[in-house]
């Protein structure tokens, strides 16, 4: 990246950062905006509690590697996905309780809807079936799909569940008494899957470094091309005017305002080295954007004014993870070497 957005200023003033010699999969913070947890590689999960950040505690929470993370229906706490087979819950205070057991299957993908007093939502993949359960890990129902799932989301009210999977995604109704999905069919390898906040545009990352998306409102396809690398990281602004992209070597924010994106160019951001932007991921409350590089740099940029702020400087691991806490002050990442940093935008 050019010398304009490099450096370490925000992470030494206001970040904690520690080697965790083990590749971190995911990050993510409890919906009560107290606890950051780390999951890694070699099955163990770093929860840090954000009123003592110098403290990071080791949790053995799977025998093998973790494959996903989210935070938990309720407000503390996250779920998890191994290649043991287990999907587990893990509180913040270190305490892990299994929700269901794959056998010798992983369980690939997670994902959950919030919910008070357990009327939160929990979901899991194991091959092509994805599991949905109530908060308290009662299984409600198993929804099966023509190939393995390669992608889990629920929609902002917590209505519909759709599933990323070869030749196109399905989306279900929760709630349905008889189980029907709602196919959304494009021949090719989808790879994962994201949903407007007004559920109404579906996007998939494809193998073929690309994008395909559907606006449900009218059947209309959308087709998204011309990325040098894959586009494993998708994420939609809060007010869902922008969705904001991985794969080319800037982040890449399509206008989903005005008829969608379709006719349209992308706006660039943070680019000019030559470096794939590998994680995105959008501020909770703001038209602005956390973007991670795959030489460990990590930015802020602001869509509106263009203004990219420096998080960290290149040196440490591809960028492989990215979390914001629910009001935004709080920024944690993760590299492929270890690296996990928690930025305070408080200060």
């Amino acid at each position: 990246m050019s010398a304009a957005v490099s450096g370490d200023t925000i992470l030494e003033q206001r970040g904690v950062q520690r080697a965790l010699d083990a590749f971190v999969v995911a990050a993510a913070f409890s919906r009560d905006g107290k606890t950051v947890a780390f999951v890694l590689g070699n099955g163990t999960v770093r929860l840090v509690d954000l009123a003592d950040k110098q403290n990071w505690r080791d949790v053995a929470a799977h025998d093998g590697a973790i494959l996903s993370l989210a935070q938990d229906g309720g407000s503390s706490g996250f779920i998890t996905g191994g290649d043991d087979g287990k999907f587990r819950r893990i509180l913040a205070d270190g305490t892990i309780a299994d929700i269901f057991s794959a056998g010798s299957r992983w369980v690939e993908h997670v994902a959950s809807f919030p919910g008070e007093k357990g009327k939160g939502l929990l979901s899991c993949s194991v091959g092509k079936l994805a599991h949905v359960f109530d908060d308290t890990g009662r299984k409600l129902k198993t929804l099966e799909h023509p190939s393995s799932v390669t992608g889990l989301v629920f929609d902002a009210k917590g209505k519909r569940v759709a599933a990323s999977h070869y030749n196109g995604a399905s989306i279900w109704f929760v709630a349905a008494k008889k189980d029907s999905p709602r196919k959304l069919e494009w021949k090719g390898s989808h790879i994962g899957i994201a949903m407007s906040p007004d559920g109404d545009a579906v996007m998939t990352a494809m193998q073929e470094n690309s994008l395909h998306g559907w606006r449900l409102s009218d059947n209309q396809h959308m087709r998204m091309s011309g990325y040098p690398g894959k586009t494993l990281s998708l994420s939609f602004t809060k007010g869902g005017k922008w969705m904001a992209t991985s794969g080319a070597d800037s982040i890449v924010i399509w206008p989903f305002t005005g008829g969608g994106p379709m006719g349209k160019a992308p706006t660039e951001l943070a680019g000019g080295d030559d470096i794939t932007c590998t994680r995105v991921l959008c501020h909770p409350l703001q038209d602005a954007i956390a973007g991670g590089f795959a030489d460990g740099l990590v930015v802020l940029a602001d869509i509106g004014s263009a203004r990219v702020l420096p998080i960290a400087k290149a040196g440490r691991g591809s960028v492989s993870a990215l979390a914001w806490s629910a009001d935004g002050t709080h920024l944690a990442f993760g590299t492929e070497t270890g690296f996990a940093a928690i930025v305070d935008f408080t200060k």
